[in-house]
């Protein structure tokens, strides 16, 4: 959540923390006949629940309606004492009206034989503390819903807002899983994405405003209204992710993602230092429009950082041939005279310098791009050479140039 962006109103509460509140709440049901203590044995209650089964209903202690035994010291677990009758209704804001037969709803377990109080006790008593008025999660809960509503009318709590989304999906329609490619959010970092474009497409994810795909945090705050959204499953979308990720690289500072890629280079064992960062800064404006990850913007700088003198690859080697090898020379010399080095300036003179030669770019384009990036993919010419600067492309062509003659 902090990756996201998402700081809390206040610090989280741990359930263990207010275990003496939540055990004060199942001894004052106790008390009022609300709950009730449970002696069955693990054995009795595996036979019980075999049984619950084949008879289509929920678990029921033969405990409820007996009186502790009498200076007993065996285990027991304070169970919650449902109704056995009527239905439970939850009005969802998602999926709407939900009934739920008591029948059907197991007396459930409040304090464990040790005395540690459930999850369903705990998160009830959590929220009526806290002021708690919406309560948001996926649709996997929508069964604890009707037990803890049951909870909160007996506690004499008021009840919270229920709003069930569905589980995102994968591609293929099956929940989603680590075998889709992610599952955790904070993965979807290391996978080389931003947190305003998971804020973005997260938002997305079975909840719409009109035809809008691509909004700020402040306009989502402004147009969401959990009644808006839908009640289906949502698909993760990898080509969605992609183009909503490479809209926020876009549109993010560059010295920002210097620091990105800088710790990427780390992370993968190579160095990094302050010369580094200026290179990624003079190549970023000229390749960040093409990537869709912080990951692939890495991999599109790499060509300045190569070092000097560049080893060229077989293909790159063999597009110098005689005829390359002397205009590239000519290149060199060209646009040595050349003070402005700007992307601008540079598609001017390989245009100009293509037009005095009576050919067109792709007559020295691929060996000139081979001789600037060497074994490493390279952006647009005249980027290339306003990212690299002056002295390291001309440095580079004729590197080239004396490897081969």
């Amino acid at each position: 959540m902090k990756w996201l962006g998402l700081e809390p109103d206040a610090p989280p509460v741990f359930q263990h923390a207010q275990a003496d509140r939540h055990r004060a709440e199942a001894l004052r049901l106790l008390a009022e006949g609300r709950a009730y203590q449970c002696y069955m044995t693990v054995e009795e209650l595996s036979a019980e629940r075999e049984l619950a089964r084949a008879e289509g209903r929920a678990v029921r202690s033969p405990w409820r309606d007996r009186e502790a035994p009498a200076g007993s010291n065996a285990p027991f677990v304070v169970r919650f004492k449902g109704p056995r009758e009527g239905e439970t209704i939850v009005d969802d804001l998602v999926k709407g009206r939900v009934t739920f037969r008591n029948q059907e709803l197991d007396d459930l377990v409040l304090l464990r034989t040790d005395g540690a109080p459930t999850y369903n006790l705990a998160v009830v008593v959590d929220d009526h503390d806290m002021g708690i008025t919406h309560v948001i999660r996926g649709d996997d809960h929508l069964s604890n819903a009707a037990r803890q509503t049951l909870i909160y009318q007996a506690l004499g709590y008021e009840l919270p807002a229920f709003a069930h989304l569905p589980l995102i999906h994968g591609e293929d329609g099956a929940k989603l899983s680590k075998r889709h490619g992610a599952q955790a959010v904070g993965e979807f970092a290391d996978m080389g994405y931003l947190p305003e474009a998971m804020r973005n497409y997260l938002a997305r994810l079975g909840w719409g405003h009109g035809d809008d795909e691509l909004f700020s945090d402040e306009q989502a705050i402004a147009w969401f209204d959990v009644k808006d959204c839908v009640a289906s499953p949502a698909r993760l979308d990898w080509n969605k992710i992609a183009h909503v990720n490479n809209h926020y690289i876009r549109l993010a500072d560059n010295e920002r993602l210097a620091d990105m890629i800088v710790d990427i280079l780390r992370a993968r064992g190579e160095p990094a230092d302050e010369t580094t960062r200026a290179r990624l800064l003079a190549a970023l404006p000229v390749v960040k429009d093409g990537a869709k990850t912080t990951l692939e913007l890495a991999d599109l700088c790499r060509f300045v950082l190569v070092a000097r003198p560049l080893t060229l690859t077989e293909k790159g080697l063999a597009l110098l041939n005689e005829e390359t090898l002397g205009r590239l020379a000519r290149l060199a010399e060209a646009l040595g005279g050349n003070n402005d080095w700007s992307s601008e300036a540079m598609l001017g003179a390989l245009r100009a310098f293509a037009e005095n030669e009576g050919v067109g770019l792709g007559k020295f384009g691929p060996a000139l791009r081979a001789t600037l990036g060497g074994s490493a993919s390279v952006p647009d010419l005249a980027g290339a050479l306003a990212a690299l600067g002056k002295s390291e492309s001309l440095g580079r062509i004729n590197d080239a140039l004396s490897q081969v003659r």
